[in-house]
């Protein structure tokens, strides 16, 4: 497996506590977080990494000093969301390997990624069924299938929090890929990489979800998930 990280963002919902940083670089026990989340990776044995930088993109290459990774660069990050993320990086979407894509302002404790290597199922996506009263994007699912997803959904709608990171087999990239490039040319510049992944489920198709409950994650969306990673690793 590869992994796709996508660390464009400003973070606005959480800049004034940042100091100029992007998110991703907040502090975990003494490291950066992207660095925090690139040594996991390499320690499970995931050598191919590749990172779409954006917003103070510095900080990132810094904190990421020693460590080997593709490099891409979205200098629309303030004018589009994260499809244009992706557009920058498809050279990275080969079909030769299955791939995990995932937000770089999201931690995770170890297990997280033992479960998602463990995985066989795509497209899949991780959430969190503890997650519903205070739930960002939300979704809901039945057995383990996707049904609604937005942050639109009542508490009664949802069955749990997206966690910001889903996996791709390598036998559905080739049409993730293309959607991707259909969405820039169609100039659908607000749209999210996971977009591409839910407008499937409007068509029919099968979107898996994991529920990760019990074991610990947090994106960093706000400064009261920052302390609630602070307070997990004290």
């Amino acid at each position: 497996m590869k992994v796709l990280i996508m660390a464009a963002g400003v973070g606005s919902r959480i800049s004034r506590h940042l100091q100029g940083q992007p998110k991703c670089c907040v502090d975990i026990n003494g490291q950066p977080l992207i660095r925090y989340t690139m040594e996991l990776l390499k320690k499970k044995g995931i050598k191919e990494i590749a990172i779409v930088t954006g917003y103070q993109e510095r900080y990132i290459h810094q904190a990421l000093e020693g460590l080997s990774y593709v490099r891409y660069f979205n200098p629309f990050f303030r004018v589009a969301n994260s499809i244009s993320s992706v557009w920058f990086a498809r050279d990275f979407l080969t079909p030769d390997d299955d791939i995990m894509i995932m937000n770089g302002d999201v931690f995770m404790e170890e297990k997280v990624l033992d479960i998602l290597l463990a995985e066989k199922r795509s497209p899949l996506m991780l959430s969190d069924s503890t997650r519903i009263e205070d739930a960002d994007y939300r979704f809901n699912w039945e057995g383990e299938f996707l049904k609604k997803y937005g942050k639109h959904l009542t508490n009664n709608e949802t069955t749990g929090e997206y966690v910001g990171i889903g996996i791709l087999n390598k036998s559905d990239l080739q049409v993730f890929k293309q959607n991707v490039i259909d969405a820039v040319s169609n100039e659908d510049y607000s749209c999210w990489w996971e977009d591409i992944i839910y407008r499937t489920v409007e068509d029919g198709k099968k979107v898996y979800v994991n529920d990760i409950a019990g074991v610990f994650w947090a994106e960093v969306d706000y400064i009261e998930d920052y302390e609630r990673i602070k307070d997990f690793i004290s």
